[in-house]
């Protein structure tokens, strides 16, 4: 019997012929040579580290506290791991990148700056996978991007210093350098400001437990000491731990601080900075008023004492402006400045926020919506309304960070809803985030040298608990995590799928509640197949035009046989908004008459975002395109609901005609179909 060698094997399998092995280390390095034999590690095994005393120091805490202790440097040792800053490292220009040789003898890493070391120390935990054995290698690796960042909304439903510090451990494994913080909202303001203790003895609690009944329940605030006061904030004490704790790991937490907009709880605390002085509160701060930008500057003095990031978020996206067109401090800045729409008047406020902040050694970063009216001069732009804002920036010569919704936003489903815990919408599954590319070669090097990175974000109104935020946060930050550090060219999903995985069942080892990937369910059902019938590839001629933010195949959507799948942003789904009570009104042309026996379409319903079925659908039929006779009236009374749900709206019979008019009227929300199936 012929015997195959490993390596024979390995030829025969189409896998590498090194030893048949290969480095199992997510994200995935750069470039990566097996070697023979491994290092086995002993208790008499060294940890060497040359480095600048505070790189040096925490990155020997690190390694006690969360892989091994090795024996002290200098006692007699057969094997040692070494990590080493040098210079230079040819062929790595980012000074997070890092070059690991591994031999029977010595682990080296080396790297230019203690962050290089970091990733380089994690990469080789992950090759010894809890075991004293390493794999003899050379990995020459770097990031691709120098922004590889997760967002974490508190002020929704607040999560404490514990939790935060946990996610720390779990993006530091990852080589993710960014923690964002979106600390006040209308739901809650969690930071503490000492010169402003109303924000977080009033503007910090509510009577309800979770944000949607708070919402629904008149979104009231209460002071901490009334009864049943649920909420918190961070002490500026936790805060600070929150930065140490992080920075010992080499990641920046960048706080938000969010304005014009999102400001409700700001306003009730002080009513006097809003156009209407509501005690209750109101979205947008006054922008004519004086004591706002006290205030603010005041708020912002005391978040920078904290956070030493470059950064610091401002927000800035959808603010309603209405109260600016009536309000007259509003008006008279807009007279005085010269400014000639509210757009304007929200950019004065991005311009001298950032004035403030370049004054103190800060740079402004906010979301899209700081472009409306004329982007700050250096400011940096966070796209979340697709991926044109980060687009956009770039080619007028801004940093742009790229957290596009239908990749980015870890709110949605990220399987079936119906197996899922409630979500916000949509349905964004690991393979989704995985296949997204930041800055592809298409947009050209010009562009795409001003794509600073990618962010994952988990908005909060819809999850309550730590748990259900762990879920949202994995393993779709694993994707994350890979899209900002590998080469395009080196991902694939049938590598990246089993190290998820792994990864995975090693953090849910650790305590962390995570998605099962194993037992995923996948698209819906009718999304997998194309489907063929009588209308499939004919004219529709659209009697209310569909909603150009959600256009599908435009005139092909109807009738491409392609249905839709959980999200209603997947590309399948054509959305319409109301014409008075009008949503949906097209017509079919067959070519010629026809005998057909069912006509039907689908709806969606997610009333969340505004997304309900209809109230009434209308079916009918033509010869001549102009006169057309009732097939069926279809009655619906609509109603709110949890989670996401799917309706048919058909008819069946035996008619004949040439031209299908298919009519959706409704008194609430806008619609969404996939496809208008003729049998």
């Amino acid at each position: 019997m012929k015997i195959l060698t490993l390596a024979a094997l390995a030829v025969l399998l189409g896998m590498p012929a090194a030893n048949a092995r290969t480095a199992d280390v997510t994200p995935l390095p750069a470039r990566i040579t097996m070697a023979e034999g491994d290092m086995i590690i002993t208790p008499s095994t060294s940890l060497v580290i040359e480095a600048p005393a505070e790189d040096a120091a925490r990155l020997r805490d690190y390694a006690d506290a969360e892989w091994r202790r090795f024996a002290p440097a200098g006692k007699k040792s057969s094997t040692s791991v070494e990590l080493k800053t040098v210079k230079r490292l040819e062929g790595i220009e980012s000074p997070e990148g890092y070059r690991l040789n591994v031999t029977p003898r010595k682990a080296l890493v080396e790297a230019t700056s203690g962050a290089g070391l970091f990733y380089g120390l994690q990469t080789l935990m992950q090759l010894a996978d809890g075991t004293d054995t390493i794999p003899a290698l050379n990995i020459s690796d770097s990031p691709r991007f120098g922004y590889r960042g997760m967002m974490l909304d508190i002020s929704r439903n607040y999560r404490d210093k514990n939790f935060i510090l946990k996610q720390i451990d779990a993006l530091a494994r990852l080589k993710i350098n960014r923690l964002h913080l979106h600390l006040t909202d209308g739901a809650g303001w969690r930071l503490e400001i000492k010169k402003y203790p109303r924000l977080t003895e009033y503007a910090a609690w509510r009577p309800e437990l979770t944000w949607k009944e708070w919402s629904d329940g008149g979104a009231r605030y209460i002071d901490a000491s009334d009864f049943g006061a649920y909420g918190g904030f961070l002490t500026q004490d936790d805060a600070r731990e929150i930065v140490k704790y992080a920075a010992d790991r080499y990641i920046t937490v960048i706080p938000e601080i969010e304005m014009p907009s999102h400001s409700e709880e700001l306003t009730a605390a002080f009513p006097e900075i809003s156009c209407t002085h509501n005690p209750k509160g109101e979205p947008d701060v006054c922008v004519g008023n004086e004591k706002t930008f006290e205030i603010l500057q005041n708020v912002l003095d005391e978040v920078m004492e904290i956070f030493p990031s470059e950064y610091i978020h401002i927000g800035g996206d959808e603010a309603s402006k209405r109260a600016w067109k009536e309000c007259e401090l509003c008006q008279k800045r807009m007279a005085d400045e010269g400014l000639k729409d509210v757009d304007e008047l929200q950019s004065y406020l991005i311009h001298r926020i950032e004035q403030y902040l370049n004054s103190k050694g800060r740079s402004l970063i906010g979301w899209d919506e700081i472009m409306e009216g004329g982007l700050a001069p250096n400011a940096t732009v966070m796209s979340w309304r697709g991926t044109e804002g980060g687009i956009r920036a770039a080619r007028s010569g801004h940093q742009a960070v790229m957290t596009p919704g239908g990749y980015c936003y870890l709110d949605s489903y990220q399987d079936a809803p119906a197996t899922q815990p409630v979500a916000i919408s949509g349905y964004l599954p690991l393979e989704r985030v995985y296949s997204y590319d930041p800055a592809p070669d298409s947009l050209g090097t010009d562009v795409t040298k001003w794509i600073a990175g990618v962010q994952g974000n988990l908005w909060t109104e819809h999850v309550p608990t730590a748990q259900h935020a762990e879920y949202m946060l994995w393993p779709r930050m694993i994707a994350i995590a890979e899209i900002g550090w590998t080469p395009q060219e080196q991902r694939r999903w049938e590598s990246f799928r089993p190290r998820a995985l792994k990864v995975s069942d090693d953090m849910r080892g650790k305590g962390y509640t995570v998605f099962d990937l194993r037992g995923e369910a996948g698209n819906r059902r009718q999304s997998t197949r194309t489907v063929d019938h009588l209308a499939r590839g004919k004219k529709v001629t659209y009697n209310v035009p569909w909603w150009s933010n959600y256009n599908a195949a435009r005139e092909a959507t109807l009738t491409d046989g392609l249905r839709g799948g959980w999200s209603y942003g997947d590309g399948r789904w054509q959305g319409f908004l109301h014409r008075g009570d009008e949503r949906v009104d097209v017509t079919i042309d067959l070519e010629k008459v026809t005998d057909i026996t069912y006509v039907g379409a689908d709806f969606m319903q997610i009333t969340g975002p505004g997304v309900w079925f209809p109230a009434k659908v209308e079916i009918l039929i033509s010869d001549n395109g102009t006169d057309f006779t009732e097939l069926a009236t279809i009655e619906h009374k609509q109603k709110d609901s949890t989670g996401l749900s799917f309706k048919e709206f058909s008819w069946s019979g035996n008619a004949r005609a040439r031209y299908v008019r298919y009519r959706a009227t409704s008194t609430e929300g806008c619609q969404f179909t996939d496809e208008i199936i003729i049998r």
